[in-house]
């Protein structure tokens, strides 16, 4: 019972010291903003809704951009946009695992790797980051199962890139 009083006490000191120690909410306003005014328009979710996306190539830049799209406007397309986002062509390695004694493999690891550069309007690169998601699925008897799972690996990685550029905005905009 002691060491349980002695616990909360802890956490309760822990807990005031929490508001000292510098963490600010990342999408959130800035704690140091003087007017709700400036405080809307330093938010970083506010500043990730005004980045142009580029057009990205192929099939799987169509699905990273819509993902992107959805994660970054939530209010519709900006208007004037304060940035562009260009994403290049997004290059897939698929690598076969777990072989059986018949040399037949029974899983599989599917690797995605881009590169993002955010630029201003006036082209200058503001952001450069090399991005890269692995995932893996089974391989199974049928080849329509197979491409099933290895069709919902692609969109899981995908979605994994889409998180990733936008956890990179993010940290760009509140870091800003």
């Amino acid at each position: 019972m002691i060491k349980f009083i002695h616990s909360l006490i802890l956490l309760f000191f822990m807990a005031c010291l929490l508001p000292g120690c510098g963490f600010q909410p990342m999408y959130g306003p800035k704690s140091g903003a003087k007017t709700p005014s400036s405080a809307e328009l330093g938010t970083a979710q506010t500043q990730l809704s005004q980045i142009e996306i580029a057009i990205i190539p192929d099939r799987e830049g169509q699905l990273l951009r819509n993902h992107l799209i959805d994660r970054l406007y939530l209010s519709g397309y900006p208007e004037s946009p304060i940035a562009t986002l260009n994403v290049s062509k997004i290059i897939e390695k698929r690598t076969e695992l777990d072989l059986t004694k018949s040399s037949d493999a029974t899983r599989a690891q599917l690797r995605l790797t881009t590169q993002m550069t955010l630029t201003d309007p006036s082209g200058a690169a503001l952001l450069t980051r090399s991005l890269q998601s692995v995932t893996s699925f089974n391989i199974l008897g049928s080849e329509f199962a197979t491409r099933v799972t290895e069709d919902a690996a692609r969109k899981s990685a995908l979605n994994d890139l889409a998180r990733q550029i936008e956890l990179n905005l993010s940290l760009y905009y509140s870091n800003k």
